[in-house]
């Protein structure tokens, strides 16, 4: 904020400068040449930057500028002079007119901004630092220009001895795809308590999908809208992870030792393209050790492409990041995402890493907690 002040300070000098040399220079030209009308430059330049109020005196001071002038020279009452000031005035007005509505449109679209970050943050819910044996760090890219949030989402909860986690994405991106991510979130963290089995929950969540898309879905895309998830059980005392893919790419898992691993998936179909039971849902199992991390991602992460039209190869890339803690691992890659895409993203793009802690009574045994 201060430097944002000490600019506006410095830029303010160039009309109070222009203001000074005009006048200054257009009495030591010629009689012929008048520099007078070239004030109107002072208030145009003050209504690029500043607001109504500075506007309006500078305005005021180019007005009196031409008006001593015109006192300088002996011909103030001319009307070539009183048309040179009244047309400064009206000019200044009207820039101070114009300073007013677009300070009007920008405070109302702060409201509207306000508002939506506010209506984004409740619709994808902050991920805890830590849910048991787990810490937990996420990240969200939107492709969308002023979203927080688009079709990609997770989601986690705690259940009786271990965490449910959920990594999504909605068939389409930005604002427009944000309904059925809600929706999809919503079902999660009210089924995930209440369902035994992962298949169970699969399964609940397909037919969440299902229902809003026969309620919502345009006749034109009819078949067309879906969502791929990879839905994951990590208990507290075992130290496996229980996954289901429907049709999402599956994780990274880092060892302490440095080695990445991709764990072998069943895949499911997407949910939303056919109603199925629990049956139709496999799990796949992996070791998930003390000091290993796991990498949920979208596919805006693999199919990012840079200019050359090459995709971001995510699995190379972190390789030299894969012994760093959740949160710097994120951070590396979200700089190089960027960076490999020129800051531009064609589609929401999501990731969480999930490092899992020593367990409770390991520490105890040693005298320690965590």
């Amino acid at each position: 904020m201060w430097r944002l002040r000490r600019s506006s300070r410095l830029l303010l000098l160039i009309p109070v400068v222009l203001i000074v040399v005009i006048t200054a220079v257009d009495q030591l030209v010629p009689e012929d040449i008048h520099l007078g009308p070239l004030l109107v430059m002072a208030p145009a330049v003050t209504a690029s930057f500043a607001g109504a109020w500075l506007t309006g005196l500078i305005g005021s001071l180019a007005v009196a500028a031409q008006a001593y002038i015109g006192w300088h020279f002996g011909v103030l009452t001319s009307r070539n002079v009183l048309v040179q000031i009244l047309a400064l005035v009206l000019l200044s007005a009207l820039s101070v007119f114009f300073c007013r509505v677009r300070e009007r449109r920008q405070r109302q679209l702060a409201q509207v901004r306000s508002v939506a970050e506010a209506a984004q943050h409740g619709l994808l819910w902050p991920l805890p630092e830590r849910m048991g044996p787990v810490q937990i760090a996420c990240l969200y890219l939107a492709a969308e220009d002023e979203a927080q949030i688009g079709g990609d989402l997770y989601a986690a909860t705690r259940i009786t001895g271990g965490v449910r986690i959920m990594i999504g994405d909605v068939r389409g991106k930005g604002l427009s795809a944000i309904g059925e991510a809600a929706l999809l979130m919503g079902a999660f963290r009210e089924a995930a308590h209440r369902h035994a089995t992962l298949p169970d929950l699969a399964a609940t969540l397909g037919h969440s999908v299902s229902r809003y898309l026969a309620d919502f879905e345009p006749a034109t895309e009819a078949g067309e809208r879906f969502a791929t998830a990879l839905l994951l059980e990590l208990p507290d005392d075992d130290h496996t992870i229980r996954m289901i893919s429907c049709g999402h790419p599956p994780p990274l898992l880092f060892s302490p030792a440095g080695c990445i691993t991709v764990p072998s998936l069943h895949p499911a179909p997407p949910l939303g393209i056919a109603e199925t039971g629990p049956d139709a849902y496999a799990i796949d199992m992996a070791p998930f050790e003390q000091g290993d991390t796991l990498l949920l991602y979208t596919d805006g992460v693999i199919e990012a492409r840079d200019r050359d039209g090459r995709f971001y190869p995510l699995e190379a890339r972190v390789a030299q990041w894969n012994r760093t803690g959740p949160e710097s691992l994120l951070h590396h890659i979200h700089r190089d995402l960027l960076s490999h895409t020129g800051g531009y993203l064609n589609d929401d793009a999501a990731l969480v890493a999930l490092h899992r802690h020593p367990d409770d009574h390991e520490h105890r045994r040693h005298g320690r907690r965590t």
